[in-house]
């Protein structure tokens, strides 16, 4: 047998990631008011943000960087902004830029914004996201995006000239992007004394982000350049709850609590957080039944079960203590934590930052692109470990995105940083032309930035099986997807998806991304797409992209990555569950579930990596 050492000692941080973002925000968001019956200006009178407004204003007329504390519900995201604009702060031309962790909020606030304000969203304000944009360069003055969004902006005007001010929202979820962008902040306002910062956060973790701005260096707190201000939030007392015993069973100790609350609280809603989609499955089933045996029962008060899929970060008290503040939004409410209060307080106070436990070769390139060349030395918020750092930059070398020196590739490096995707596919896109599969590179790239192609629904699993055949191909996953989106163009209606468990708005999304994806590929003149491509063909480009998430199959019956051997498992949503186990393959990511998955796989031959990686790969001997 025959096995691929690698060239260099590497880590698993370069291989594996973390579950994909903007899971199941494919749909439109949905802004609840529960003061609907009131006016505009009385709905915004009533958030307790309103009685800072003078003092928020104040502070930016006196300060360049304000650290706004505010809890959830507290009207920060919505109305900071529109203190701005009519202070008149905004006269001289400059506009207001609002960053969001997720496209779906800043969709959300924007729309809310501009209906407060009375105008058509994309005119006075607007929001630019990934693949999406709803703004007019002349008119807009108050502009939601996400912070990913804003990176790319600094590519093109480094020192962000066209904003007067910059808020940068939820900055207590510590998201990789968010970092950067704190990090080059720093050195931006240094550059620009007009320039305003705040900072917004929904946790205590403000004194870390005040020392981190402030440029005083003496003991003389008037010289102070950055200043803290706390908002109140709930308007609502919460009463929170500690099991008396550890939990061993959380799903079933979450449906048992459901139900003691359901059946000897007054009638209200009940939000149950769990760590991921398959717990809520679980936990929606159980009720279900519960409630379905409850119907025979005329005297028992009726619940309805809905499920809400999406990733939440890791258990942490600050985060714990966010959730709670749902209970209290608009009424009084209870908050059942599932630990004992002294377990609770044995954990962290925040969220270890996502720069100090992600993948960082997205975060890397940017930082390249923006003329940030010594990486260690950068001034992060949170510096990663120089390890992640080092094999972060280790694959971008593999990729050609950077040259033996550390420096940015030209045109292929440079081309990569343009692309707001991971390097990965970005080189995928950029050397398709070579192997003639432009058109086909464009489709499985565009489906693979949407979540959840295929809808799971627990009690059909049988017949979801069957119709992922139809689509189904031996050389796995990319390809599968591949058909999928050929077979939707022919049938483009939300029936056929239903028919087929198809989710037809992240098939539409996923339409709206491969059409941008290919405006900016055309910009670099690739050679013309073939008429017919060989399956070997698109594979061996697949491979040329992501030989460095490559595994084998394992005499004991797992997976093994060729560097580092690490024991991985195909995910059960791949149709390689439906196959046979090839003996290579390559993969996008890896999920951290019970066990750790590969998602998105090809099979491929090892030949290839040896051709198509030589500089990463050499021959040798399988133990």
């Amino acid at each position: 047998n025959n096995k691929l050492p690698f060239l260099k000692p590497g880590t698993i941080s370069s291989e594996i990631v973390q579950e994909r973002k903007d899971i199941n925000e494919t749909d439109q968001p949905a802004f609840y008011n529960h003061d609907f019956h009131l006016s505009v200006d009385q709905q915004r009178q009533r958030l307790p943000i309103h009685k800072y407004k003078n003092h928020i204003l104040y502070l930016l007329e006196n300060f360049q960087t304000i650290i706004v504390l505010g809890e959830t519900g507290s009207g920060k995201s919505t109305q900071i902004p529109q203190y701005i604009l009519e202070s008149g702060w905004l006269e001289n031309n400059g506009i207001v830029g609002i960053t969001q962790p997720r496209r779906v909020a800043a969709i959300m606030l924007a729309t809310r914004v501009a209906e407060e304000r009375n105008v058509l969203l994309g005119q006075l304000v607007g929001y630019n996201i990934r693949f999406e944009s709803c703004f007019d360069a002349t008119k807009t003055k108050i502009k939601f995006m996400t912070e990913g969004v804003l990176i790319k902006e600094m590519m093109a005007d480094p020192l962000l000239r066209s904003y007067s001010v910059l808020i940068l929202d939820e900055v207590h979820e510590r998201s990789l992007n968010g970092d950067i962008i704190l990090g080059l902040l720093k050195k931006i306002i240094r550059r620009r004394p007009d320039l305003k910062l705040i900072i917004s956060s929904a946790t205590i973790e403000a004194e870390s982000m005040f020392r981190f701005f402030n440029k005083n260096e003496t003991s003389d707190k008037e010289k102070d350049t950055a200043v803290i201000i706390s908002i109140e939030g709930r308007t609502y007392t919460v009463d929170i709850h500690y099991s008396s015993d550890p939990v061993p069973d959380y799903i079933k100790s979450s449906v048992d609590t459901v139900m003691k609350i359901h059946l000897n609280e007054p009638p209200g809603d009940i939000l149950v957080f769990l760590t991921g989609q398959e717990e809520v499955r679980q936990t929606t089933n159980m009720l279900i039944d519960i409630a379905t045996d409850l119907k025979s029962n005329k005297e028992a008060m009726k619940f309805f079960v809905v499920p809400l899929y999406g990733t939440l970060p890791m258990s942490e008290q600050a985060s714990a203590n966010q959730r709670a503040g749902r209970a209290g939004r608009v009424r009084s409410g209870k908050a059942y934590r599932l630990c004992t209060e002294e377990d609770f307080l044995k954990l962290p106070k925040f969220s270890v930052p996502e720069m100090q436990r992600s993948n960082l070769a997205p975060v890397i390139l940017q930082l390249k692109a923006l003329g940030i060349e010594n990486i260690l030395h950068f001034n992060f918020p949170s510096a990663p470990p120089s390890k992640h750092v080092i094999s972060a930059i280790e694959l971008l070398y593999a990729l050609k995105a950077l040259d033996e020196n550390g420096i940015l590739t030209s045109p292929l490096g440079t081309q990569m940083a343009e692309f707001p995707i991971h390097p990965m596919f970005s080189k995928l896109l950029l050397i398709s032309g070579e192997y003639h599969c432009i058109e086909e590179a464009l489709t499985i790239t565009a489906m693979l930035q949407v979540q959840n192609i295929f809808v799971v629904v627990p009690s059909r699993m049988l017949e979801l099986k069957r119709k992922k055949m139809k689509f189904a191909v031996e050389e796995g996953d990319f390809l599968t997807l591949l058909n999928v989106y050929n077979s939707f163009l022919k049938n483009k209606n939300k029936y056929w998806c239903d028919q087929h468990f198809l989710n037809y708005k992240g098939l539409l999304r996923a339409i709206e991304i491969r059409e941008q994806l290919s405006k900016l590929l055309k910009k670099f003149k690739l050679p013309p797409a073939a008429n017919k491509v060989d399956k070997d063909s698109l594979r061996k480009c697949i491979v040329s992209a992501f030989f460095a998430n490559a595994a084998f199959l394992h005499y004991t019956g797992v997976y093994k990555t060729v560097r580092g051997e690490h024991t991985l498992h195909i995910h059960p949503e791949s149709v390689l569950t439906f196959c046979s186990s090839p003996k290579w393959v390559v993969f996008n990511e890896v999920l951290h579930s019970t066990k750790e998955y590969m998602r998105d796989i090809t099979a491929i031959e090892p030949s290839w990596l040896y051709e198509l990686a030589p500089h990463y790969y050499q021959y040798g001997n399988v133990s």
